[in-house]
């Protein structure tokens, strides 16, 4: 539940006074450029608590061993590795960070809470810091997750975005060319590949977060931070409703909406439906399916277009961000800077197959993985989620409303009113349509 403004301001509050008397003397939370880490590296000693949300079995040894790498580099600096569930990060994160006990010094942060947290004053911020020595090369889309008022809470670690993935061997079954580009073009093909070959064109996946595609092909977003205003209702958001709405109704297979990702997954790793709008997180099980033992035959294409012609997807991934209250500053910021560097997100991509946010890391080596080389070109649809702290719990209404929607059992406009009502509750100061 999210809290009110008194308690909210408390909480800023102390996150101010643990900042200010954090420091050892290792630099400063307002992430000044004249550190020790920026001016003399070698020098730098201290202990870093490094929270990490990776996949504890498939993905946390190679962060590991990059970890040795750092503790070889900077022998003075040792690091505390701590390995998080990804669903118990963010309270346990806020309650340590609350309290002044516990917190980590570097967390992998998912991107849509940096302006929470940084709203709440738990970040330090990192413009001039030894963290973000090296810019140059982050892609556009990863680099704007890190920002919040003009400061910088966060270096790119990991990226991805939704894409279009399609079953080659239906479309070429289906006579069908090349994947579609526009929501007109995807009915389309869904009906003629079901025709010519009895699958389904798709499997909605009914989870809020796929719906922004459909909401930024039309120029929509749940808000508009700069203006103040709520705008899931705007005309612009219902006609994207009403489209996701006839995908639905046209070209998806039944969902199962108690265990729609699961049964979503089985249908098209069995050659059931030929496209879903899906992320890079999925190729590892697409490719133990059935339909896809011959890898080439997983296509992938950017989410097709709505009425602005514009193909547009969410930026998703981690970043890694600094405790302000750390007692170790300059220590967490030759951390950070080490992790995001361009060798180690290469060296951590050919071992997990995660998306590198620097461009210098997509070496030869790397895209020599599909499913990293299918999604590279897809990154240029990536956009960032609206820069609200509010932003991650506005999801839970509009979850609500949007199933509504598909389940028939409130119109477009009814669903995007009743989660405007909903989001007003969450953004008092903000107008609404």
């Amino acid at each position: 539940m999210r809290r009110g403004m008194a308690a909210t301001a408390l909480v800023a509050a102390l996150a101010v006074s643990m900042a200010a008397c954090g420091s050892d003397g290792g630099g400063s939370s307002s992430g000044k450029s004249d550190s020790k880490a920026a001016a003399d590296p070698a020098s730098v000693s201290g202990t870093v608590t490094y929270w990490d949300t990776s996949d504890a079995t498939k993905e946390a040894p190679a962060y590991k061993e990059l970890i040795a790498q750092f503790e070889q580099k900077y022998p003075k600096i040792k690091v505390n590795y701590q390995n998080i569930p990804f669903g118990d990060i963010e309270q346990k994160f806020k309650a340590t960070a609350q309290s002044g006990k516990g917190a980590p010094d570097v967390m992998r942060a998912d991107v849509g809470l940096i302006p929470e947290y940084a709203s709440l004053m738990y970040l330090a911020p990192l413009d001039g810091t030894a963290a973000l020595a090296t810019t140059e090369d982050f892609l556009a889309g990863p680099m704007d997750t890190t920002k919040y008022n003009g400061k910088t809470y966060g270096v790119p670690s990991v990226t991805d975005t939704l894409g279009l993935l399609y079953n080659k061997d239906l479309f070429k079954k289906a006579g069908i060319a090349a994947p579609p580009k526009t929501w007109d073009e995807f009915k389309k093909d869904s009906a003629v590949i079901k025709e010519k070959t009895g699958a389904y064109g798709t499997y909605m996946n009914p989870d809020a977060y796929f719906l922004l595609p459909f909401l930024f092909g039309e120029g929509a977003d749940m808000a508009d931070a700069q203006a103040k205003k709520i705008t899931i209702n705007s005309p612009e958001a219902v006609k994207a409703l009403t489209v996701a709405k006839d995908i639905y109704t046209s070209s998806s297979m039944k969902v199962d909406f108690a265990s729609a990702y699961d049964n979503m997954q089985k249908a098209f790793t069995t050659g059931k439906v030929a496209m879903l709008i899906q992320g890079p997180w999925s190729t590892g099980d697409d490719y133990a399916g059935a339909a896809f033992k011959d890898k080439d035959n997983l296509g992938y294409a950017p989410v097709p277009a709505g009425s602005t012609g514009k193909a547009e997807a969410p930026t998703g991934g981690h970043d890694l961000v600094v405790y302000a209250g750390s007692k170790s500053l300059d220590a967490s910021y030759l951390f950070t800077q080490f992790m995001t560097s361009a060798e180690s997100q290469a060296s951590i991509a050919v071992k997990t197959g995660t998306l590198p946010t620097r461009t210098s890391a997509y070496t030869d080596e790397v895209k020599a993985n599909p499913s990293i080389a299918g999604f590279q070109s897809i990154l240029d649809t990536a956009r960032p989620r609206v820069a609200l702290p509010q932003v991650g719990s506005l999801f839970t209404p509009l979850q609500q409303s949007y199933v509504k929607i598909l389940q028939g059992s409130a119109t477009p406009q009814q669903g995007a009113d009743e989660a405007a009502k909903e989001f007003k509750k969450l953004l008092p100061d903000f107008s609404t349509n």
